[in-house]
């Protein structure tokens, strides 16, 4: 059995160092590669998923498995062996269903697609990018049809980034959110918006970009294990456990877009950072799900990098740094403004409060194209209105409106977006739970330390990398099933404050 195992370790290793170059050249891709390279980089990708495919799908590895499944059931459910061998089946029975020359032509349609949205964004001219969205719905719909037996055709296509959830099961968690959310952001968004205008003066580049990196060191970002880099989409990608890099985007007229998207990104990068060593190159070496991603980018961007005790310790700092912009600002002015709370059309530039909304219209708009309830021709418009019903507002134009996202361009459609809000439920309960082990956490962030917090998430939650299900996970580290309470908690005792609410 032991010879079994290594032999099963040696042949996943191959297959993430094929994933892993995969990822560099997507990450490149979205940083450093000249457009001219775009055609080629699209063939090398697909040549490179195929390749993935192919040695993870070979039936070794599936005889591999079923020879293991003795040696798996002797062992605890929580041990490493065991786990792995699990994990490594789910993930092998999944991708043996699709055939490779489908996840050939995806990779290249995805690349190409992606490349396509970086100019039709900016040129705000979704007809020029409509017809790689028509083709990535049908690429979508084949991925899923491979899975037949699903309550929803978006089923299988979740399933891929959060396992165990479903179409229904996360409306109704939505359904639930929501009621709640609405009065909140109607009560909030009826009295008068606090003043934001201290974050849009001049702030150069590499000052922000300094302040940004200086703060994510503290946190416990390893930056000889990582870097930042520019993008047009923020984003944290991995090559290995000892390569987890993050980018950002700056606007000089914006101190709070690289900011955030730094804090934002290195919760990600944290996250991988942390995860056990001994399961570098294995299914292992990675989060549980998007929604517990998402869970540690938005505790470390919120929960920590948008709180009252943050600022006091960091503010001085920050007009130091930027002295003609903010010396005359007053902490409380400055706090108010990174929490202000407004109707907005950009989903990475929401609020707490109304994020949430952002990501439900994205939901439900996805789900309609997997059914066939919506086509991509009337999408913008099923985009604005949704827009206008649930927000009040219209962007006048597709660059404000659908063309905003990179998720349906440079991957699937479904399964895309409800990680985001998954992970604002799950970061207020990780961070519940932290501080009834360690009641003093927001004094020391308060003191600008980091230690304890992060040390509480490794052991917690980081080490386990893909172990369990997120549903799995949230039971270990809570002892119950996922629940909107210590979210909503959350949400109303700080904007309760701020708002009188």
């Amino acid at each position: 059995m032991e010879h079994k195992l290594k032999r099963l370790k040696n042949k996943l290793h191959e297959v993430n160092d094929l994933n892993m170059v995969s990822a560099l050249l997507n990450w490149d891709q979205s940083t450093y590669m000249p457009p001219g390279g775009a055609a080629a980089r699209g063939r090398q990708m697909a040549t490179i998923g195929r390749l993935a495919h192919e040695k993870f799908t070979d039936p070794e590895i599936g005889k591999l498995l079923d020879d293991l499944r003795p040696f798996e059931e002797s062992l605890p459910y929580d041990s490493d062996d065991a786990s792995l061998i699990r994990v490594t089946r789910r993930s092998y029975e999944k991708s043996t269903k699709i055939p490779a020359k489908l996840v050939s032509e995806f990779s290249a349609h995805r690349a190409g697609a992606y490349q396509a949205w970086t100019k039709a964004r900016p040129n705000n001219d979704f007809t020029a990018i409509r017809p790689n969205l028509e083709k990535t719905l049908d690429y979508s719909r084949q991925i899923a049809d491979c899975f037949p037996g699903y309550d929803h055709i978006a089923d299988p296509l979740i399933d891929f980034s959060d396992e165990g959830m479903k179409a229904d099961s996360i409306r109704a968690l939505f359904a639930e959110l929501r009621q709640q959310l609405v009065p909140i952001v109607q009560t909030i968004t009826a009295q008068e918006i606090a003043d934001g205008s201290c974050l849009h003066q001049s702030y150069p580049t590499d000052q922000q970009l300094a302040f940004g990196s200086a703060i994510i060191k503290r946190y416990g970002y390893d930056f000889e294990r990582g870097r930042q880099d520019m993008t047009h989409h923020p984003f944290m990608t991995k090559f290995s456990l000892g390569d987890v890099r993050i980018t950002t985007r700056v606007k000089e007229d914006d101190l709070s877009e690289a900011l955030f998207s730094t804090l934002h990104e290195a919760g990600h990068a944290l996250y991988e950072q942390g995860i056990n060593q001994k399961f570098e190159g294995t299914p292992l070496a990675g989060g549980a799900s998007s929604g517990v991603h998402e869970s540690q980018s938005r505790l470390w961007e919120n929960l920590v990098g948008r709180s009252r005790g943050f600022w006091a310790h960091y503010y001085p700092q920050l007009q130091i740094a930027f002295p003609e912009q903010l010396s005359h600002v007053p902490l409380d002015t400055f706090y108010r403004a990174i929490n202000r709370v407004s109707r907005s059309l950009i989903r990475t530039d929401a609020d707490e409060v109304t994020y949430n909304l952002h990501v439900m219209i994205r939901f439900d708009l996805e789900l309609q194209l997997l059914e066939g309830t919506l086509a991509v021709k009337d999408l913008p418009e099923a985009w604005h209105g949704r827009y206008q019903s649930d927000l009040g507002l219209r962007a006048l134009d597709d660059r404000d409106g659908v063309l905003q996202d990179v998720h349906w361009f440079g991957g699937w459609i479904g399964g895309a977006f409800q990680g985001y809000t998954l992970g604002n439920i799950m970061s207020a309960l990780f961070f519940d739970e932290a501080l009834k082990a360690h009641p003093d956490i927001p004094v020391q962030i308060e003191q600008g330390k980091f230690d304890t917090l992060h040390t509480w998430l490794k052991e917690n939650v980081y080490q386990h990398g893909s172990k369990f299900t997120a549903n799995e996970l949230i039971e270990l580290v809570s002892g119950g099933p996922l629940t909107i309470e210590p979210y909503m908690r959350y949400l109303r005792t700080k904007f309760g404050a701020l708002y009188s609410l």
